[in-house]
């Protein structure tokens, strides 16, 4: 069968690493791991949790976590050395703690073991990679890093609006939007919409100072960067974008593991979840706005640049990568842009996209593990 190891005396052995915790075992979606391992399971793959507290790659044994199904619980116990580990440390905080680091600069220096996806994206960073290739710039809306009120007065006279967008964020948290409102000065000449929970707090400000001092108090002492407004497609007056989750597979070739929508919510500047977004389908989107040939053509187009943006990520990061999630937005032309990609993709909960992304993590796991004994 493709993607499976015959030989059952050295099965492949797969350790998701995550940060331990005091007040619980450790860190992390367990929902997300219990899945990994009964994936693993079916494909004669070990999959335990080691956390940071207790990495060691030294010997023939590491100590992990396994899931007892029966008393719904976790067992540390002594299990063997991996093969792969696969980094889940959930928060860029945790990730850049001194001896987290240590544990991470170990795995990737250890000549017999495979690491992947081995930390958060920069923003910036990517930005930068993604347009020093001629094949992923169409994609790419034009990105400044954010450190003046006049980067903003300046892209305003070429956009008709911008998103500030934090470099280490998450889920759509600290967005903002900003406009200008021509024709309405007595209201003010800039319009600021702040991401609340689930809606968006607007405000107005006569002058670009104004407004600037007001986006500094916001900002703080976090790096943004300021991007160019892409006015999305939209159905029933609510705009979309994809979520593409693209994962290696059991040849270590890239691929798209399915493509999904999120919808924005009423009165949200973003279309994450946790930010009043809705989960739907992109083919029904798509044929709404465009027609049905168009969608289809459009979703097609969609992967394809996944692919290219993932090859070019990975190859710009100098690491190795076995995931991530993008989003793209589609404009009223049919535009595929490029927003965001996340290097440890939230859960997808499509069902046919959940299934497959957990059988690409076992497969890439046992290609690795393979290539791992093959240099032994």
């Amino acid at each position: 069968m493709e993607g499976r190891i015959q030989n059952t005396r050295q099965r492949p052995t797969l350790a998701i690493l995550t940060y331990a915790d005091e007040k619980r075992v450790f860190r992390g979606n367990q929902e997300n791991f219990i899945d990994l391992i009964r994936a693993g399971e079916e494909r004669g793959v070990l999959v335990y949790v080691m956390t940071t507290a207790d990495f060691k790659l030294s010997g023939k044994q590491a100590v992990g976590y396994r899931y007892r199904a029966a008393t719904k619980s976790w067992k540390r116990e002594l299990l063997p050395m991996p093969h792969v580990i696969y980094n889940r440390i959930p928060y860029r905080k945790f990730e850049v703690l001194p001896e987290v680091q240590q544990v991470i600069q170990t795995c990737l220096r250890h000549s017999r073991v495979r690491f992947f996806n081995p930390s958060f994206f920069n923003k910036w960073t990517m930005f930068e990679w993604l347009n020093k290739s001629k094949l992923t710039k169409p994609y790419i809306p034009e990105t400044k890093k954010l450190s003046s009120g006049e980067d903003i007065d300046k892209l305003l006279q070429s956009y008709p609006f911008l998103y500030l967008k934090p470099i280490r964020g998450k889920a759509g948290k600290g967005i903002m939007k900003v406009s200008r409102t021509e024709g309405r000065a007595r209201a003010g000449q800039f319009e600021l919409s702040i991401q609340d929970k689930t809606r968006s707090q607007i405000s107005r400000y006569p002058t670009v100072s104004q407004l600037w001092s007001q986006v500094r108090e916001l900002v703080g002492s976090k790096d943004y960067i300021i991007q160019q407004g892409i006015a999305l497609s939209s159905y029933k007056r609510r705009p979309f974008d994809l979520r593409v989750l693209v994962q290696k597979n059991y040849k270590g070739h890239w691929t798209v593991a399915g493509v999904g929508a999120r919808l924005a919510g009423r009165s949200s500047i973003t279309t994450h979840v946790p930010r009043g977004g809705s989960i739907d389908d992109p083919g029904k989107l798509l044929a709404h706005a465009f027609g049905q040939t168009e969608g289809k053509k459009i979703i097609r187009t969609a992967k394809q640049a996944a692919l290219l943006i993932a090859k070019q990520v990975e190859a710009s990061s100098g690491q190795t990568l076995g995931e991530m999630s993008m989003d793209l937005g589609v404009d009223n032309d049919g535009h595929i842009w490029f927003f965001e990609a996340n290097s440890k993709p939230m859960k997808f909960d499509e069902p046919p996209i959940r299934q497959k992304s957990l059988e690409n993590l076992i497969r890439y796991s046992i290609f690795l593990s393979r290539k791992n004994g093959s240099q032994g």
